[in-house]
């Protein structure tokens, strides 16, 4: 699915607010149930389905019904949680073209307020040429269960901090 950030514009804070909370419910479930998601977001009525709904429309989020009836985060939901969260920092003010594919990431042209391009790298671990992660690298430490999502934001969490060390303006 391609990343298009013009619907960024068309999401409203209670939108975000159930992305937020089906993010927080997977730190603990796998498929978030639906009054989870209600009870984390703290919506009044009925307003957190009404927000899946729309997030569902957008495949920001994926229904499961088959065994366990809830919800998970998408690669996209997780993508514009860390756009708003990148835009609501300041440090970024615009998200251009796509400038680069590879086996882990995707890159896009980012701007900021002062008009200077950067890069933006949204990993993407768990593709299907990439899946023998576990065993080359060393993100889980012990642990045995995992998401793919958990090991993007752990890879990116490594990548950043050897980046700091070799440059200090990152």
């Amino acid at each position: 699915m391609k990343l298009d950030v013009n619907v960024l514009r068309y999401l409203s804070k209670d939108d975000f607010r159930v992305l937020t909370a089906v993010e927080m419910g997977q730190k603990n479930h796998e498929i978030v149930p639906m009054q989870l998601v209600d009870s984390i977001s703290g919506l009044k009525h009925g307003g957190a389905f009404r927000c899946l709904k729309t997030l569902l429309q957008h495949k920001l989020v994926h229904h499961e019904g088959h065994k366990y009836d809830g919800y998970r985060l998408t690669y996209m939901g997780y993508d514009f949680l860390a756009i708003k969260t990148l835009l609501a920092r300041g440090h970024i003010s615009g998200v251009g073209r796509q400038i680069g594919v590879g086996k882990e990431s995707d890159i896009f042209e980012v701007t900021n307020d002062a008009g200077e391009v950067f890069a933006l790298k949204l990993h993407r671990l768990g593709r299907t040429s990439f899946r023998d992660v576990k065993s080359k690298r060393d993100y889980l430490g012990n642990r045995s269960s995992y998401s793919w999502l958990y090991l993007s934001r752990l890879a990116a969490l490594k990548e950043f901090a050897f980046m700091k060390v070799c440059s200090p303006t990152v």
